[in-house]
């Protein structure tokens, strides 16, 4: 019971109710009593009730937007990745002419210097050398000659110094060291 009650049950004992009429009357205000359960449940209920109308109402709206939202987002990352898939190829492209340049370079190169090698070697260059190039050339060519013919003939697997093997001992020649008996 709760304090309204029990001065409700004092006021009635001074108006001269009977216990019965006390009895009849607090269950009736007692039926009549809402609990604030069921108040509760009739505002949750009204509540989801009203959500559900505007959800009905609105929700249309509300997915067209975020279906907007999620296009414009598509359109978005698809022209970021056309931007960074043209900046990829033109850095390709680059490397390309890039590698292509070198290859030419190299080719070239070796090409020079092939013929440099070449043009040394068979004397073409000779006419415009200076005469100390032309005395160092003809002392290359020299070397190179002899040191080809050396190894042609097998002297250049030849000691240059020839020893014997063996040799038979001699005796001493100095007089009275006593070195040989």
């Amino acid at each position: 019971m709760e304090m309204n009650d029990f001065m409700t049950m004092k006021a009635l004992e001074r108006d001269g109710l009977s216990p019965f009429e006390q009895y009849k009357v607090g269950f009736m205000q007692q039926r009549n009593h809402t609990s604030g359960t069921a108040i509760a449940g009739l505002v949750l209920g009204t509540v989801g009730a009203a959500a559900a109308v505007g959800a009905w109402i609105f929700g249309p709206t509300y997915a067209n937007a975020k279906s907007n939202q999620a296009k414009e987002a598509a359109l978005a990352a698809k022209e970021i990745a056309n931007v960074q898939i043209a900046a990829s190829q033109r850095q390709l492209d680059q490397l390309t002419n890039l590698l292509a340049s070198e290859r030419s370079e190299r080719l070239q190169g070796d090409y020079t210097i092939s013929q440099t090698i070449t043009d040394t070697v068979s004397g073409q260059q000779a006419s415009n050398l200076t005469a100390q190039q032309a005395a160092e050339l003809s002392a290359v060519n020299s070397v190179m000659q002899q040191t080809y013919s050396d190894f042609v003939t097998g002297r250049a697997s030849l000691n240059p110094t020839p020893v014997s093997l063996y040799s038979a001992p001699k005796p001493c020649d100095c007089p009275g060291c006593g070195c040989n008996g």
